[in-house]
């Protein structure tokens, strides 16, 4: 199983970190040409949305991503990651990859110094550690989306078909259930 990690900007490293402590085979995609190559899930990690969504359409890596996604990739979306998912952005800004029916209300709970950690119930997992940095949530879910976990009555964890989104950082968190849930959608 190899999982692609898209290193573009943003916490790539850190994710990769945690593959590689989970012993999973990861590759990076930088450009074009490693979108094409064959893995079996994708993570779409934290940083800056509006920066990642414009290299992604400069690299011609969007149209490629948001086809394997349709087609039922594996991805796991975390904090810019989830705003890349989403189909609707509160506030008018332009959808990035759009496979995900959710609002998303980005930079939701303020600026970095009202970045948190907490531990919430993680459907079908139990209590996770969440670590919140300039983190977005979801204000809205269209059909077919699943409440993974809510924090303050604010959802913060969904899943739609084989995308999960979150609005935290499990890989600065040690939070391996999120993970593992990746990679039981890729043996479904």
């Amino acid at each position: 199983m190899k999982v692609a990690v898209l290193a573009l900007q943003g916490a790539f490293a850190e994710h990769e970190q945690m593959l590689e402590s989970m012993g999973i085979e990861y590759m990076e995609i930088r450009q074009e040409k490693d979108a094409h190559q064959s893995f079996d899930a994708l993570i779409l990690p934290g940083g800056e949305s509006t920066v990642m969504g414009k290299l992604l359409r400069d690299l011609d890596l969007l149209p490629i991503l948001k086809k394997k996604i349709e087609d039922g990739l594996p991805v796991l979306g975390t904090c810019a990651g989830l705003i890349l998912l989403s189909d609707n952005l509160s506030g008018g800004e332009m959808p990035h990859l759009a496979t995900m029916p959710i609002t998303v209300k980005r930079n939701a709970y303020g600026r970095q110094l009202c970045s948190f950690r907490t531990k919430a119930e993680l459907k079908g997992v139990g209590s996770v550690p969440m670590v919140f940095i300039r983190a977005p949530y979801i204000e809205k879910i269209g059909e077919g989306v699943e409440i993974l976990a809510k924090v303050d009555d604010h959802i913060v964890a969904v899943r739609y078909k084989n995308q999960i989104g979150v609005s935290f950082h499990p890989e600065l968190a040690d939070c391996r259930s999120i993970y593992q849930m990746l990679l039981q959608s890729v043996t479904l």
